[in-house]
């Protein structure tokens, strides 16, 4: 089941910062943009117009929940760099070993940066490999951007997507 979130609220407040993959210097510069400059959601500053979008899927089997996206950018300015936010209904293992560039941000949270955005062209390819703590039957997985490198992106219907994975190693596209 895939369904475009249709707004921000209801997902509680932004929580600290948790766990920062140790090498990771893109998680750091990450986790530092978002404690540092407060930064939050996207369009919260005025700047080129930009239409970012994400398109993956994603897999649960045995408590471990698989994300795989690619963000593009539909133009009609280049970002420079963006943060995707991957939130879940399950809390996340203690340990985990994310990806380059990523970042825990809370016990349901992740955050990771997609590097340029071209206009009209896809970032790098965004790979995660999450450990639940508990083995849930399913899990939703929301999916949207926290910062635009300071673009105004006026179509958030191709950028917030909820995804509800269930425990059958099926994947689900969104």
């Amino acid at each position: 089941m895939v369904r475009s979130a249709g707004g921000r609220g209801g997902y509680g407040p932004r929580e600290e910062v948790v766990a920062v993959r140790g090498g990771a210097v893109g998680g750091v510069v990450v986790a530092g943009l978002l404690v540092l400059s407060g930064a939050g959601p996207a369009g919260a500053w005025a700047g080129p117009e930009a239409d970012v979008a994400y398109h993956g899927r994603v897999r649960l089997a045995q408590g471990q929940l698989r994300v795989w996206m690619v963000p593009q950018n539909e133009g009609p300015s280049a970002v420079p760099n963006a943060t995707v936010r991957v939130r879940l209904s399950a809390d996340l293992a203690d340990r985990q070993e994310l990806a380059g560039g990523c970042a825990r941000v809370g016990r349901r949270e992740v955050v990771c940066e997609t590097g340029a955005l071209p206009e009209h062209g896809r970032g790098r390819h965004i790979g995660l490999v999450l450990e639940l703590r508990d083995r849930p039957a399913e899990v939703a997985v929301r999916i949207d951007t926290w910062w635009d490198g300071g673009a105004t992106d006026r179509n958030r219907a191709n950028n917030e997507h909820v995804v509800l994975a269930l425990d059958t190693g099926d994947p689900y596209a969104f």
